[in-house]
């Protein structure tokens, strides 16, 4: 019986390091951004005809692996799906967005901190306030973020399973 190989960078590291640095948890963040506005452009179309539920499901079979497949009665799949993901793909927006930007925001707390550094969280030092911010928010939302996007994508995934089939 032949073994798998795992790279030795794979095999150092538990999952929740690896997370945020693979391609899938990038492509939900992509299905995040892209999502909102693709799926709202989809209402009015569909109304004209136009093959929406085709290109919802291929976005969603692109960045979160819906299965392929096609639909004769694909604008209205598109209209009904646009209409019934747009609350929870401006939620996924939102929360996608904020939680990624946290990220930069606070490993980079120095430049946008300003001269008062005694009544920050981790102060009165500015090391310690640095390092706070760093670790807490930086470090810390960089771990969150790819398993809280795991699951808003599944939940958007199972609604455009449901609502694209």
């Amino acid at each position: 019986m032949a073994t798998i190989r795992t790279p030795q960078s794979e095999r150092r590291l538990p999952r929740f390091v690896r997370e945020p640095f693979r391609a899938d948890t990038w492509r939900r963040v992509a299905y995040a951004l892209l999502a909102p506005p693709v799926g709202l452009a989809c209402v009015p179309l569909s109304l004209l005809g136009a093959p929406t539920g085709r290109w919802q499901r291929a976005l969603a079979h692109r960045f979160l692996g819906l299965p392929a497949g096609a639909d004769p009665r694909a604008p209205l799949k598109g209209l009904a799906h646009g209409l019934l993901a747009a609350p929870l793909n401006l939620l996924v927006l939102v929360v996608t967005g904020f939680g990624w930007l946290v990220v930069p925001m606070n490993l980079g707390w120095p430049l946008r901190a300003g001269s008062d550094h005694a009544d920050s969280w981790g102060g009165p030092t500015f090391a310690g306030a640095w390092a706070f911010h760093a670790l807490v928010g930086g470090v810390g939302f960089l771990l969150i973020m790819p398993w809280v996007g795991r699951a808003m994508a599944a939940v958007q995934l199972r609604l455009a399973a449901a609502l694209l089939s």
